[in-house]
């Protein structure tokens, strides 16, 4: 019989939505910027010149999710589009100089919080506990 409080879809679900959700409390009230667009900035800030597509995969939100934010942080000037000269129809983002700064500052903050979320677990228990997140999200998706 299915319990839904030991359920792993829910269970996995309704930690990662604390987590968003209590991460976005620290930058959303300081920097003014959604989860949306933190993520977005996150990833601008470890990959240069990448695609609206490539972001949209890697950071698990549609399309036009993306395509919101970017519009977003670029009208707020921390994110440059261009376009990509091999392929047109791709545009690519890359953080500005603004943008850069913004990511300095939130970056510890994040990282604060990290260690907070996880200080519940031994350091032993926190590397096993990323260790089998690696491992599931690396394996096949399942049949359906």
């Amino acid at each position: 019989m299915l319990e839904l409080d030991r359920f792993l879809p829910y269970l996995v679900n309704k930690l990662a939505a604390r987590l968003s959700d209590e991460l976005a409390a620290v930058y959303q009230k300081r920097f003014g910027i959604t989860i949306a667009e933190w993520r977005l900035v996150a990833h601008l800030a470890e990959h240069k010149n990448v695609s609206i597509r490539e972001i949209f995969v890697r950071v698990a939100m549609d399309k036009s999710k993306v395509s919101r934010a970017a519009s977003r942080l670029e009208l707020s000037g921390f994110v440059k589009k261009t376009i990509n000269p091999a392929d047109r129809r791709l545009i690519e983002l890359q953080l500005t100089a603004k943008g850069r700064k913004l990511f300095e500052k939130i970056e510890p903050l994040a990282l604060a919080y990290e260690r907070e979320a996880l200080s519940p677990l031994s350091a032993q228990d926190a590397e096993t506990f990323r260790g089998l997140i690696y491992k599931l999200l690396a394996s096949p998706p399942t049949a359906r």
